[in-house]
């Protein structure tokens, strides 16, 4: 710790808060591109594969930079009905003009409700029919113009980006980004058809996660080969709303292509954001990666305390170690 500039007793602390915390598995931090934190609690392990919930969103995201830069994808504005035509889903004019960009967003237009994590990505999950579900549900604003947190419609990237790179998403995954990272192990969720669960589905583990975002602080970079191109990496990391929102003690946090974006805050960060408190957090100015992991399963709505819990541990005590 010291060797990096950091203070080992505000970093006690923290690891102390977060062993306080029955559901925390994991805290792990990255500092100068050295592990020099790696805690477990409870049943949390190295070597344990933990589901990541919506973490997974922005796995996807580099995925569709990926696929945009190889030309499987055009673009941003590509609408997602030349993707979805080969598996003769009905979709209406209207929703066929939705583009990869409004995915990336959240701005599909599409009706959803995932307040507390339940709601709607509940409703989609038990449907059994996860293309179709997602794709009936009306428009009740202009694509583009409206944010609404939508686990299916980051699914429908998933499929835009299966489709477009004839590869299913695990498979495309290892190939372009975990594999050339140095992760050999990972779990994706079925959906069946095919298809893999592109909202929130995917398992890694916390080390894993740690080189994900040190891979992202690096601009896409690693041991010399671009892996993500980097103006994806700065154009998914800044914020593309006038909104903000808080959580806990970190203020102002807005949205880029599937990150979530702290840019006013002390120390200017972006971050990953799954279910119950599972976080990828890059601090660029302290070149710096927070991980965390909880145990999510049946918390219901206590999930935004823990959430709000874990981020006040990163940003009250583990960020001041190392200012």
């Amino acid at each position: 710790m010291a060797d990096v500039g950091g203070s080992p007793e505000r970093m006690a602390r923290a690891v102390e808060l977060a062993a306080a915390n029955d559901r925390m598995r994991s805290l792990l931090v990255v500092k100068d591109g050295r592990l020099v934190v790696e805690e477990y609690f409870g049943d949390g392990a190295d070597e344990a594969l933990h589901d990541i919930r919506s973490v997974t969103k922005s796995v996807v995201s580099a995925l569709a930079g990926i696929a945009i830069e190889r030309g499987d994808i055009g673009g941003l504005d590509d609408p997602i009905g030349d993707y979805l035509d080969p598996l003769t889903v009905s979709i209406d004019a209207d929703k066929r003009a939705i583009t990869v960009g409004n995915l990336l967003t959240m701005t599909s237009g599409l009706e959803w409700d995932e307040t507390g994590g339940f709601g709607s990505y509940v409703e989609w999950i038990r449907s059994g029919d996860y293309l179709g579900f997602v794709l009936e549900k009306p428009l009740t604003a202009t694509p583009g113009t409206r944010f609404t947190y939508n686990s299916g419609a980051v699914h429908l990237l998933g499929v835009v980006i299966e489709q477009a790179t004839t590869m299913h998403l695990p498979n495309f995954a290892q190939h372009v980004l975990l594999g050339p990272m140095g992760i050999a192990r990972s779990r994706w969720e079925s959906l069946g058809g095919g298809f893999h669960n592109g909202g929130a589905g995917l398992d890694l583990r916390p080390r894993d996660l740690a080189r994900f975002g040190q891979l992202y602080l690096q601009r896409g970079s690693s041991g010399g080969r671009q892996i993500i191109p980097a103006d994806w990496v700065d154009r998914s990391t800044l914020g593309q709303f006038d909104w903000r929102i808080d959580s806990g003690s970190l203020k102002g946090i807005s949205y880029g292509f599937l990150w979530w974006v702290a840019p006013d805050a002390p120390e200017p960060m972006y971050f990953a954001w799954g279910h119950g408190g599972q976080y990828v957090v890059v601090v660029p100015g302290l070149n710096l990666v927070v991980v965390t992991t909880n145990n999510w399963w049946r918390m219901g709505e206590a999930a935004e305390e823990y959430e709000r819990l874990t981020m006040d541990i990163v940003v009250q005590h583990v960020l001041p170690a190392f200012r």
